[in-house]
């Protein structure tokens, strides 16, 4: 069961080769559905449970549209969020097409989406065969913020894509502020 404590030490993944070693993982041993969910989630920076509540149908409207974007209501923030797709929807919309359920990421059981704890399990699956640790489901966030003040430097467009009340809090949130205090440390040292 997903709990607290599984993702207090849940960070992003700092390599292009971590990336794409989950991404093989998802695919090849998990599968299509949890591959576009963790490419989502690395690409759109939305949480989980926003993720898990996309339908199908918001992939395929913006077939014939120029700009592919959805509109997402946050669930817990409850603010609008316009995500852009154009980088990844050739791909999603790929699987989208090939989806028959209501929802873009479907449960075997029933038509809803998977749960959390499943969106949990198939990550740690995957991350067990890429050889990557901490991972959990805020990992595809992190990631996203993560790569995103990487090339961009700018934490007050992350703050206000993330939502967050603070810049410190986005620069924790994605671990620039440890990873930071490391580099200096690391290299730090009187009297030898």
């Amino acid at each position: 069961m997903e709990t607290k404590t599984h993702e207090i030490d849940v960070q992003p993944i700092r390599s292009q080769e971590q990336i794409k070693d989950m991404l093989w993982a998802l695919d090849r041993h998990c599968s299509q559905r949890d591959y576009i969910m963790f490419l989502m989630g690395i690409n759109t920076g939305l949480r989980v449970s926003d993720l898990l509540s996309l339908e199908t149908h918001q992939i395929l409207a913006l077939r014939n549209k120029k700009q592919k974007k959805i509109t997402v209501k946050e669930g817990k923030t409850k603010k609008q969020r316009e995500i852009n797709l154009h980088s990844i929807y050739a791909e999603v919309l790929k699987y989208a097409e090939s989806n028959t359920s209501k929802y873009l990421f479907p449960s075997r059981k029933g038509d809803k989406p998977i749960t959390k704890i499943q969106a949990y399990r198939q990550l740690q699956k995957a991350a067990d065969f890429a050889g990557v640790e901490s991972v959990g489901t805020h990992t595809m966030r992190k990631t996203f913020g993560y790569w995103l003040y990487k090339q961009t430097k700018d934490i007050a467009l992350l703050q206000d894509i993330l939502n967050h009340s603070k810049p410190s809090i986005t620069l924790t949130y994605i671990g620039i502020n440890q990873e930071e205090k490391d580099k200096v440390l690391d290299s730090f040292c009187l009297g030898l």
